[in-house]
């Protein structure tokens, strides 16, 4: 069972409950940063998938595609498109927490693709006065209709402003008032007792000594599983923990 990462980059953990006899995950109890972290695993767009994954290790065909995005020569794709819209593309992040649980190279926290923008030809010094810009190269313009947005314009990514209420708490997907339970099959609802109670009914536990509560931590290593098991298996806990 994993118990400890050396590659953690965060103290997330779980709390998982067990059925030893059949050496089964029947549900775990989580924080809010782990409910976030599962929910952010549906932004990921599938090339940052197979990215993350290898291309081997994704099941199916999907390796194969990216591989040809990969090896296609550039004279065959469109003016002003690059293979990084497809290879790399952009991800929202919900949580600096979220960050720590995939690879740098999910370009979690920031997308390292700029966009190239261009405004008229003729705006500088010819007398056309339009201030507008567009991504499609070489387009006629349609202020001065003579001109051609081609002069490529420098693009600066701003932040907005700090405010009372961005602070960690209103960060990611749901609130962190309570404790969640996550179910093998990554099924998620709020804790409580009864919820609880009726999934041991539900799971026909009839001897409560087979069941078993154990930590684990939840880091890089885990993460990745998580993110392969939920594509490969119902039963994503048992096979992350308990292989």
């Amino acid at each position: 069972m994993t118990t400890n990462s050396t590659t953690n980059t965060s103290n997330m953990s779980l709390k998982l409950l067990i059925d030893s006899k059949n050496k089964k995950v029947l549900f775990a109890e989580a924080s809010k940063d782990v409910v976030d972290f599962l929910f952010t695993l549906l932004q990921l767009p599938l090339a940052t998938v197979i990215k993350l994954l290898t291309k081997e290790a994704v099941v199916g065909c999907l390796g194969n595609l990216y591989s040809s995005v990969e090896n296609l020569n550039h004279v065959y794709w469109q003016p002003n498109l690059s293979k990084d819209l497809i290879l790399n593309p952009t991800i929202l992040t919900s949580s600096p927490a979220i960050s720590g649980l995939l690879p740098s190279s999910a370009a979690i926290s920031d997308s390292k693709i700029t966009p190239k923008l261009y405004t008229c030809s003729n705006s500088f010094g010819h007398g056309c006065g339009s201030s507008s810009v567009t991504s499609a190269y070489n387009s006629s313009c349609a202020a001065c209709r003579t001109g051609r947005m081609s002069t490529q314009v420098n693009y600066i990514k701003g932040e907005a402003p700090a405010t009372a209420a961005s602070n960690d708490s209103n960060n990611g997907f749901v609130k962190e008032v309570i404790t969640y339970m996550i179910m093998d099959d990554l099924l998620i609802q709020p804790m409580s007792t009864i919820s609880g109670l009726t999934m041991l009914n539900q799971f026909n536990v009839k001897d409560v000594g087979v069941l078993k509560e154990t930590v684990v931590q939840l880091g890089m290593e885990e993460g990745l599983k998580l993110l392969k098991a939920s594509i490969e298996s119902q039963m994503a806990l048992t096979t992350v923990f308990l292989a």
